[in-house]
């Protein structure tokens, strides 16, 4: 089997209206979406998201990787990967080069199962049973208040989830112990709560004095409360705090990884496949994670990461965004989104990775 040619562009898609977390107001969601075709008919799609710089992670498909796989066996995941990423480590090795090998990599192990007439889930040797989701949300928009979030929350209890996230550090620090408040009352007691700070806080007194204010109200754990790349302090704050720091969101491949682990900087690693370089580099860091004891719970991507969590001895969660949040827009391209029942997601029983999408959306919302 041979790759015979590597399709690359960049989508966009509305949001209803602006929608805040710590750092950040985003007006649109924009991703790179991959296709590799074979020879023999099979077709793999990849796709990340690109936070405004989708087009740049498609043309590093199309400039510098495509000439790498033509005509190659798609297969051939282990040796492929190896030779993205060492073909562009000066100009790569994390950010949109890396992106870029997660979508490609995606794409080829989409192929290899559909090739296996398997699922993805079944390639790598997981079961079937449906994986926990918790419902991510809570964050900020004008108009929404605290009696919007308390709402917001009450919704996904309603809908089967004991376990749920919110935004936090946008505020002052006694605001956002308020709205922390609001949320533990809502989904009670016995529920699992979770905060997302998106790096806000710039050193150790700022970030322990926050999180030590939340702590009141028993949250599970903090997630990125200093900039990823602060990997030091992220330990400082971690082992100042009586609740674990999580982060890996936006961290690319085994070694930075190995960072986090190394330094215990991090009690629970949150790999993105689209961001951390595909397939074959989220199962390293799922397996290294695992001889630490560390857990496993992926960011976003869901539809993905069912498949993978299925076969990771040290899965937690998904992560979940209902589309009538407004926060998440990719369910609009795709053909059969999944959606949690009673808080579980059922491993879509078709062959590759299980997801497609609608041609004409993509068209639609294509930049």
């Amino acid at each position: 089997m041979e790759i015979t040619e590597v399709e690359a562009f960049p989508i966009s898609i509305p949001l209803d209206s602006p929608v805040s977390f710590a750092t950040r107001t985003l007006e649109r969601r924009d991703h790179a979406i991959v296709y590799v075709r074979t020879d023999e008919g099979h077709e793999g799609l990849g796709y990340s998201l690109g936070y405004g710089g989708a087009p740049l992670v498609a043309d590093a498909v199309s400039d510098l990787l495509e000439p790498m796989l033509v005509g190659e066996d798609p297969r051939d995941t282990e040796r492929l990967w190896r030779e993205m990423f060492d073909g562009t480590v000066q100009i790569g090795r994390k950010g949109v080069l890396v992106r870029a090998i997660s979508c490609v990599d995606l794409a080829l192990w989409d192929i290899k199962a559909k090739a296996a007439g398997m699922s993805l889930a079944k390639l790598l040797g997981g079961g079937t049973e449906p994986i926990p989701a918790y419902a991510s949300g809570g964050y900020y928009r004008e108009g929404k208040g605290l009696s919007g979030l308390r709402e917001e929350m009450e919704t996904y209890v309603d809908r089967g989830h004991d376990v749920v996230k919110m935004k936090v550090g946008r505020l002052s620090v006694e605001e956002e112990v308020e709205r922390v408040r609001t949320v533990r009352e809502a989904i009670g007691p016995d529920r699992t709560l979770l905060m997302d700070a998106n790096g806000k806080w710039k050193n150790k007194q700022e970030a322990v004095r926050a999180c030590r204010a939340f702590g009141e109200y028993d949250p599970y754990f903090i997630e990125e409360p200093v900039m990823p790349d602060s990997v030091d302090l992220m330990r400082e704050v971690n082992e100042a705090l009586d609740y674990p720091v999580v982060a890996g969101e936006l961290e690319f491949s085994r070694y930075g990884f190995a960072e986090l682990l190394r330094e215990g900087a991090v009690e629970i690693v949150q790999p993105d496949v689209t961001v951390v370089g595909g397939v074959t580099e989220w199962l390293k860091v799922a397996n290294t994670a695992a001889s630490f004891d560390v857990p496993v719970a992926p960011h976003y991507n869901w539809d993905l990461h069912v498949q993978l969590l299925a076969a990771t001895e040290n899965a937690l969660w998904a992560e979940y965004f209902y589309r009538d949040s407004d926060v998440k827009s990719f369910d609009d391209v795709v053909d059969n989104p999944l959606t949690p029942e009673d808080g579980a997601i059922e491993i879509p029983d078709r062959h590759g990775h299980g997801v497609t999408l609608d041609r004409d959306a993509l068209e639609e919302y294509r930049i």
